[in-house]
Order: C-alpha cells, then structure tokens, then sequence
C-alpha cells in the first residue's frame, strides 16, 4: 500500500498526518511541532516521519512560493530558499505547493468546491492567502506565484512593502487584530464575536476591511468570473459576519451580471492546508490538475 506523508508547514508551526494514497481526503493526524528553524532539523524531521510511517509519497504545503519540486521564496524559513525536495528526499513522490493552492486542492477534491471548475479561494490568517481554479487547473502562473492575492492593492498612493502586500496590510487577520484593539477589545476574534453580537463600534471597526477587502475582491472575481468564493481556515466559521459587508462592497464595483458571485465556507477550515497536502503528495507533480 502505497503511504502519503501530508505536511502542513507554516512559519510557526509544523503539522504532519499520514494516508493511504488511494484515499488522501481521509488523512489522519499525526502530531503537531514547532516549525524547525535550520535546514538540517527540517531534513531530519521529514526523513524521521517518512521511516516511522512508511511514506512512498510526500505532499508539502509551504507558506511562500514553490516551483516544481523547489522552495522558492518562503519569508518567514529562509533555509528553504532554493531547495529542491527531489534532492533532499530521494526515491520519494513528491507534491510541493503553496499552502493557499493546497488548501484550495482539499476543498476541490472533498469540499466546498467540489464540482466546480472555476473557483477563488482565500485564507484569511497573519496574512491573506489564494489560490485560482479555472477551467479545472489551480493556477500556479510561470514562476508558481500566481494568484498571490494579498498583493492587491486599491490605493494609489500606498509606497508598497517587500513582504507584505497592501490588501494583507488592510485585511488580513493582523488587521482585524488591529482594528479590534482600536476600540478597545483584545484581537480580531473578539471584534468578530462583538460584531455577531450587533455591537454597533464592532460591527464598523469591521466593516472597514471587510470593505476593503470586497473591493478587492471586484477586481478579481471581473477579471475571472469564478462559480464561488470559498473562505478557508479559521475565517471559515464567521461567513455569517464577515460576508455581508464583503458582499455590500464586492457587488458595488461589479456589473450586474456578475452580482450573483456566491461566497463559502470552506469545508475543512484549518484542515484543508492538510488534506490538500495528502491529496497533492498522492497526485506528485501533476497536482494542480483536477480534471482531465
């Protein structure tokens, strides 16, 4: 039996589940560490999980770019720059992507998108993630940063930053932290929970990202015309309050016949980096290509 080592790395955090190659959606968790901090401990602890797991394959989610079966840019694990997992990891099928385009992969292959051939997905976390399905291909561009929607920007005057885009500057999950403790609450979670309970300072502190982040979002969903919207990670259980004013800002800036855009909840919320990771190390190289 053919075994799949799913890892879901972020800048903090390093998540690992195994599975049967034949049944990736069903990935089972198998411990949660703190992200190494050298290229030595990373290699270590891989090759430590593929022995004890008996993994033929390997699906990794990165929180940066990734081209191939090479870390490209990854800001907050600069030792990954320029590694090639085909070298580090001999003999093993590899599945390597960005942790936006994985999570997208999980909601397509057992979740909120599934059926669906052209879809945006983002992830609303330290900063803001996305990935593009079209025509049944997630989109990974000339170089595999494509789609890297946290990148957007609606303010000409804005001098721009190397490591954070203006729309993770004005939306992300730092910003809503931000936007929370301006009227006095601890973070973004609080301001979320204040806004479901109709707090009227709650429900405007949040209203200007969500705006923000809705117009945006117009540009996006004119330019490729997608069935729906998927909201994935921990975003996922507050669409109730953050999709209104989203909605109120996306439709102002779109014709009508674009109006009717559908926003989701993704399906796996902070699993979908996970499963997609299992469903791309089953798949290898050729992940990004759902359909036929």
């Amino acid at each position: 039996m053919s075994r799949v080592l799913a890892i879901d790395l972020g800048g903090t955090r390093l998540r690992a589940g195994i599975a049967d190659a034949a049944n990736p959606q069903g990935v089972a968790p198998v411990g949660e560490w703190p992200a190494p901090q050298s290229l030595d401990d990373f290699v270590a602890k891989v090759r430590g999980l593929i022995a004890e797991h008996g993994a033929t394959h390997l699906g990794l989610g990165i929180p940066g770019l990734a081209r191939d079966t090479t870390c490209v840019w990854v800001p907050n694990l600069g030792y990954l720059d320029g590694n090639d997992l085909n070298t580090l990891f001999p003999g093993i099928e590899i599945g390597l992507g960005n942790d936006a385009q994985f999570a997208l992969l999980a909601e397509v292959a057992a979740g909120s998108a599934r059926g669906l051939s052209d879809a945006i997905l983002l992830a609303i976390g330290t900063g803001i993630g996305s990935a593009v399905l079209a025509g049944g291909r997630i989109i990974r561009g000339s170089g595999g940063g494509a789609c890297s929607f946290g990148w957007a920007t609606a303010d000409l005057s804005d001098p721009g930053e190397d490591r954070s885009g203006w729309l993770e500057r004005h939306a992300s999950g730092r910003a809503l932290d931000a936007a929370g403790q301006a009227i006095g609450l601890k973070d973004g979670s609080a301001l979320i929970a204040a806004a479901r309970e109709n707090s009227p300072e709650a429900v405007a502190a949040l209203g200007k990202p969500m705006h923000a982040l809705g117009s945006a979002l117009s540009g996006a969903v004119a330019l490729l015309d997608p069935q729906a919207v998927i909201l994935a990670g921990g975003v996922a259980s507050s669409t109730d309050v953050i999709v209104p004013p989203m909605l109120a800002a996306l439709r102002r800036q779109l014709p009508p016949h674009l109006r009717a855009i559908e926003i989701r909840a993704g399906h796996f919320g902070p699993r979908a980096g996970l499963v997609g990771a299992a469903v791309a190390g089953s798949m290898g190289r050729e992940w990004g290509q759902i359909h036929d």
